[in-house]
């Protein structure tokens, strides 16, 4: 059950995780918290936060302190988005609806998904803030360019391409719970995907669904079909950058999807440092997985990104309070942001960098 108002104990993510946990029946539970395997992933990505260590500084004048920042000509208020998660009223009845508009108030970024159970449009219409679409490619690009041109007439002003789960993690917490979407939750904005048809002795993965499976071919198409930054999203191999590089993509989502796709994988903030060197600058590097306290964001930022991305956490202060929920979740977030960089003695985003951490190795 949500609550009506913000619970007065919640002082931190982990109070609103505890709470949704309560609000949730458990198939929903299991689709929003669960990860790949045996999440390994999901549980590194939050632990490898904890292994890096600050460098404050003290008697450093922060008076004229700020959070701010351009992203892909985006002037913004905090370096903290909303990521694109799908099926937002397994939360709460108004789902995207009640994130976007917490977005909204409190100056974030918001990404709406492909399978977002509320319409491109009605999302559209309820934000007045800043806006992604997040691109899962269709079955076909007719399909895909309709969904383009959606996004781009109502608002969206960048198109997020993921391209890390070609197909499903093997999420065994839902298969445990019997996990179906319910009759009131559905992807509204696109077809349900079929399942393709293989010849006996054929692989349903290799040869079914991986045979539709995107390439670097269709980045290069959807580009051709827009004038909006395409971003992709799920890079994490160092490995993959110089391709992404070269197709010219406007910027990186160093993610391993929260963990929800393959399990054993490094967390984002660890290869975020290699990836960074490469990228050198040229384009932005957002981060995603595990981000749950404001000193999380500041370590990212230090080892190379511009910006970070969260997904469970929304869904989580959906569970609980909805709007209210959504919005008091990026509150803290920023509020311990502004506190970390202030006992860090940085002024601005662009003063955080390595030397605010302590790496002994370098010292």
């Amino acid at each position: 059950m949500q609550a009506t108002t913000i619970p007065g104990d919640i002082a931190s993510l982990s109070d609103y995780e505890r709470y949704a946990r309560e609000a949730l029946n458990d198939q929903a539970w299991a689709y929003i918290s669960g990860a790949s395997a045996d999440e390994y992933s999901a549980r590194r990505n939050e632990r490898a936060y904890g292994d890096i260590c600050l460098l404050n500084r003290t008697l450093v004048d922060v008076s004229r302190g700020t959070t701010s920042l351009t992203l892909l000509n985006e002037t913004l208020a905090h370096p903290i988005l909303l990521a694109p998660v799908a099926y937002q009223k397994l939360a709460h009845p108004d789902g995207e609806l009640a994130s976007a508009a917490a977005a909204a108030a409190q100056d974030a970024l918001f990404v709406l998904s492909t399978l977002a159970s509320s319409t491109i449009e009605d999302v559209a219409s309820i934000s007045k803030g800043p806006k992604w679409f997040q691109l899962y490619f269709q079955a076909d690009h007719e399909q895909t360019l309709a969904l383009i041109r959606r996004a781009e007439a109502h608002g969206y002003s960048a198109i997020v391409v993921t391209v890390d789960a070609p197909v499903n993690g093997l999420r065994n917490r839902e298969q445990r719970s019997g996990f179906r979407l319910p009759d009131n939750v559905r992807a509204v904005n696109c077809q349900p995907e079929q399942n393709g048809k293989v010849q006996a002795g054929e692989s349903m993965i290799f040869q079914g669904l991986m045979s539709r499976a995107p390439t670097w071919k269709d980045v290069r198409w959807l580009k051709a079909q827009t004038r909006l930054p395409v971003i992709i999203k799920g890079v994490i191999n160092p490995a993959d950058v110089g391709i992404a590089l070269g197709e010219g993509v406007d910027g990186l989502i160093i993610s391993n999807h929260g963990g929800r796709t393959l399990d054993t994988l490094p967390s984002p903030v660890e290869v975020l440092p290699t990836i960074a060197a490469l990228v050198d600058k040229k384009i932005p590097l957002i981060v995603d997985s595990g981000i749950r306290r404001g000193t999380d964001i500041f370590k990212a930022i230090a080892l190379g990104a511009d910006a970070v991305m969260i997904g469970r956490p929304v869904m989580y202060g959906l569970a609980t309070a909805g709007a209210m929920g959504v919005a008091h979740t990026l509150r803290l977030l920023r509020d311990e942001l502004e506190l970390t960089m202030a006992l860090c003695g940085c002024e601005t985003l662009g003063d955080i960098s390595p030397a605010c951490l302590w790496q002994p190795a370098r010292q």
